[in-house]
């Protein structure tokens, strides 16, 4: 029989589960062995991948790693929307033109049978957040299900100890261990919330997003950032954002610099919090200069009007709190060749930022690290410049949606060998167990400086 693929998979359950908890300090296990019959591992060399990924909606973050699922398994991969997207991200250029285009998108309120069809007759699924009314069924069933989560304790993790909330994460989660469902953990503090009830013991793998990854020319990338120092933020300016660290920690760099130092601060976006703000730019004055003169908002753009000012930035600020379930914005920083500064709360920083060797992390809510680093870059170009090459070849090597389609597919077919050989690092390595309050520590600890 002639494959259309190079990976095969099939429906099972496995006879026994790892028990292995990994914590930040511990190496990973070399191999994690299950046992599988002799009849399934022939079928597994006989049967065609099928693989639904069921989510709220699909956006230009996500849309990379689609079409690179797709372009592998063709017609054998569907991407199930359960909602339509909400106005705010319509409104910041999330939404995705002409849905028609791809094949292999379905909604599920336009068919529900059919989709669920795709949901529970699937050889793999990859499910999205809290769906569970949508995989129940799959899940006690014993199939193959890849279960797609942010952190669940944003606001802090002492939320998952109300009774109420403790037994339904324990019924959701915990209770299935023993079966095929394994956790994607989208962000660096995933494991830690989950590991509270003890779920997915073992079963827990770093993934995250992966946005549009752009292949440049490195040295001409880099040599575009000549002159001015040019430093970006982008988002929605809400509380736990935090654009108002990004200014207070500029006037902390003029106050102490002086106000001749050639730097412009350019902010993308909107929202409750930009009335407070753009009224401070205004108000502040340092050595009868304004701040204004210096700091420059702009309205949402679409995502490609901001990549090409990413391109032209030396450095990008990511200052998010811990309610920053991944933040996509700094893969796309990365990937532009700019030295980021971010905050420690955020959750794709753990994974994606090594502090002093692919960029700089500064301890959540401290707007005076934040300027001190912010002054280091600006006075160092040669430094700022080795952190951007750095952050690009960090997602030009792992963190892209071509790595993570291959390394999925990779998965999937050790999974049904009974044999998975977690990745060394990176996409599917095993998810250490990091304590949001020692998040910071983690990242200095992993890179080449402690401060």
């Amino acid at each position: 029989m002639k494959n259309k693929i190079d990976i095969l998979f099939f429906n099972r359950q496995f006879e026994s589960e790892p028990q292995i908890a990994l914590v930040a300090d511990e190496k990973p296990p070399t191999r994690i062995s299950h046992r599988v019959s002799s009849q399934q591992a022939a079928l597994a060399w006989g049967i065609i991948m099928k693989l639904t990924f069921i989510t709220n909606y699909l956006t230009h973050h996500q849309l990379p790693f689609t079409e690179e699922m797709y372009r592998r398994l063709g017609s054998d991969f569907v991407f199930i929307a359960t909602n339509q997207m909400d106005e705010e991200r319509i409104r910041m250029g999330w939404a995705i033109e002409d849905q028609n285009r791809y094949p292999y998108i379905r909604f599920y309120d336009d068919d529900m049978q059919s989709c669920g069809e795709l949901i529970m007759d699937c050889d793999v699924l990859i499910c999205g957040g809290t769906h569970e009314v949508y995989i129940h069924q799959r899940i006690m069933a014993g199939k193959i299900t890849l279960r797609y989560f942010e952190r669940l304790y944003k606001k802090g993790q002492w939320h998952a100890f109300t009774p109420r909330g403790y037994i339904k994460k324990w019924k959701e989660h915990t209770a299935q261990r023993k079966k095929p469902v394994y956790l994607l953990c989208a962000g660096g503090y995933v494991a830690s919330d989950f590991h509270l009830f003890r779920a997915y013991p073992g079963k827990m793998l770093k993934w995250g997003y992966f946005p549009q990854f752009i292949l440049y020319d490195l040295w001409e990338l880099m040599e575009g950032k000549k002159g001015r120092c040019d430093i970006l933020w982008t988002g929605r300016m809400i509380g736990w954002k935090h654009a108002e660290d990004a200014v207070e920690a500029l006037k902390l760099l003029l106050e102490k610099k002086g106000t001749k130092i050639d730097i412009h601060l350019t902010m993308i976006g909107d929202g409750e919090c930009a009335s407070p703000i753009k009224g401070m730019i205004e108000r502040e004055v340092i050595d009868g200069k304004k701040l204004s003169d210096v700091i420059t908002i702009q309205p949402f753009m679409r995502p490609d009007e901001v990549r090409s000012i990413m391109e032209k930035s030396d450095i990008y600020l990511m200052t998010s709190d811990y309610e920053e379930g991944w933040g996509a914005v700094v893969n796309e920083a990365m990937n532009s060749g700019c030295a980021v500064i971010a905050s420690s709360g955020a959750g794709s920083v753990p994974y994606l930022i090594r502090h002093g060797e692919n960029g700089m992390v500064y301890r959540s809510g401290d707007v005076e690290e934040l300027a001190g680093y912010l002054g280091q870059l600006v006075s160092d170009v040669a430094k700022r410049k080795k952190l951007g090459i750095a952050a690009y070849k960090t997602i030009a090597d792992q963190w892209n949606a071509a790595s993570a389609a291959e390394r999925m597919v990779k998965f999937c077919k050790q999974l049904v060998q009974g044999d998975y050989q977690p990745e060394p690092e990176g996409p599917l390595s095993l998810a250490e167990l990091i304590d949001p309050q020692k998040g910071y520590e983690y990242c200095h600890r992993n890179g080449k400086e402690s401060g």
